[in-house]
């Protein structure tokens, strides 16, 4: 490359020198062919100039590759840890291992509780549902004609008895409001028009009322 080199750089002096020759003889007149020619040289001077710059550049990177390739592998070797070191990592290991696994315990736990409680809900809503189902289904038997507040004898109802077979002094028949029982009253004198009940405790939600219904207690 070098020899090739030497002899670009020979041409581009020749077309240098022939070039000033030319240019010296620029004064006295010139045919348009030796414009021409001149012009030619320029030319392959430029062309000459490109062609040793593209060499130089070439052979750099070469020079380069050949050195990259000499050159030896440089391998990142991580430093070796220290007994010390490896004993308390595997002491975290074993403490994040024991951690894990009493969560694991714990959720078990939680797991098997919330279905017992879960399970003892749904349970007591099955079982307040079908209270209410039986409430609502039940056969009416008498209804409450009208509620009285005796100052001398206390409350009292005064009923019409639809159902008379089922109905007979002592009876005990449930106020039912809605799908739920109000209280309870007892059934005394009796007679063609009706009979007469007596509450059986206090009334804590509401007083009974005229037209309330009343059942026999379902088989809750």
């Amino acid at each position: 490359m070098d020899t090739l080199k030497i002899l670009l750089g020979a041409t581009v002096a020749l077309l240098l020198g022939a070039l000033a020759v030319s240019y010296n003889n620029s004064n006295a007149p010139v045919k348009p062919v030796a414009k021409n020619e001149q012009a030619e040289l320029l030319r392959q001077i430029e062309e000459l100039r490109l062609e040793q710059d593209r060499l130089q550049i070439e052979k750099q990177r070469m020079m380069i590759q050949e050195a990259a390739a000499q050159a030896p592998p440089v391998v990142a070797q991580a430093p070796a840890a220290a007994p010390a070191e490896i004993a308390a990592m595997q002491e975290q290991i074993a403490e994040l291992q024991m951690e894990k696994e009493k969560a694991e315990r714990d959720a078990e736990t939680a797991d098997r509780e919330a279905a017992f409680v879960g399970g003892k809900m749904l349970e007591g809503r099955d079982q307040e549902a079908r209270r209410a189902r039986m409430i609502r289904d039940s056969l009416v038997i008498a209804r409450i004609k009208e509620w009285v507040e005796d100052p001398e004898f206390g409350g009292f109802a005064t009923i019409d008895v639809m159902m008379p077979d089922n109905v007979q002094p002592g009876t005990i028949l449930c106020i039912r409001r809605n799908t739920g029982i109000l209280g309870k009253l007892r059934v005394g004198e009796m007679s063609i028009e009706g009979a007469i009940a007596n509450p059986l405790g206090a009334f804590l939600e509401a007083q009974p009322q005229a037209g309330d219904e009343l059942i026999l207690e379902p088989p809750f």
